[in-house]
């Protein structure tokens, strides 16, 4: 079987060689386009997850001797979450080798952070398959590893922070409202605000919800901080 000039420049991006060709492509089909001899990236996805979880837990735990776990669970969440895995995915292009079906493809799923998160964890695993855990563990720590350098010593994310703060005084739980979408439906624009039940208040605007919420409770936090909320 052989592999297109495209998805052999993917591989050497990635920094890996296929011995296994069936493995990449399979990692690279999204369900959309699965059909009974077409199989998908959801199984290599749901390993991929897995095989990630472990090399990221040694890694962090190979850099910092001391650190807790309290503070070492958050830096994980971190590093493994949908979002990082679609910026690695990004740095390396996936997007551009993605086989997604019609319907994906007009709605933009090649800049969709779930999609190439999803597909960057099938790459995962399909290395994993064809290497073993050493190809694997050399593939993610070396996209990876500007990431653990520079995760916060504390990398919960805003809306949970929020949400903790607001519970240590007292207070009911953020509320989270959508004030609008705008734009075309492959590339809307959401606007969230979130209140605190004391009536502190920001708000962010992003491409998908769950960032514009992250952005809002990260300047409400921002906010309560400095005393300008």
């Amino acid at each position: 079987m052989k592999l297109s000039r495209e998805i052999i420049e993917f591989s050497s991006r990635l920094g890996y060689a296929f011995t296994r060709p069936e493995l990449i492509l399979r990692a690279l089909t999204h369900s959309s386009l699965s059909s009974p001899t077409r199989a998908d990236n959801q199984r290599l996805e749901f390993l991929g997850d897995r095989v990630l979880g472990l090399v990221i837990a040694e890694l962090l735990l190979e850099t910092d001797d001391h650190a807790p776990e309290g503070q070492l669970a958050p830096r994980f969440n971190a590093l493994v979450r949908k979002e990082t895995c679609a910026e690695v995915a990004r740095s390396i292009d996936l997007g551009a080798v993605l086989k997604l079906g019609k319907s994906e493809m007009m709605t933009g799923g090649r800049r969709k952070d779930a999609l190439l998160g999803d597909a960057m964890e099938a790459v995962i695993a399909a290395v994993y398959l064809d290497g073993g855990y050493d190809a694997v563990r050399a593939i993610i720590r070396r996209h990876w590893a500007g990431k653990v350098e520079t995760v916060a010593e504390d990398a919960r994310d805003a809306k949970t922070a929020l949400q903790e703060w607001a519970q240590a005084k007292g207070q009911g739980l953020p509320r989270y409202v959508e004030l609008s979408r705008e734009g075309p439906d492959h590339a809307p624009i959401f606007t969230i605000e979130v209140t605190l039940t004391s009536g502190e208040a920001a708000r962010a605007s992003a491409k998908a919800k769950r960032h514009a919420e992250q952005e809002a409770a990260k300047k409400l936090l921002a906010g309560l901080e400095d005393g300008s909320a």
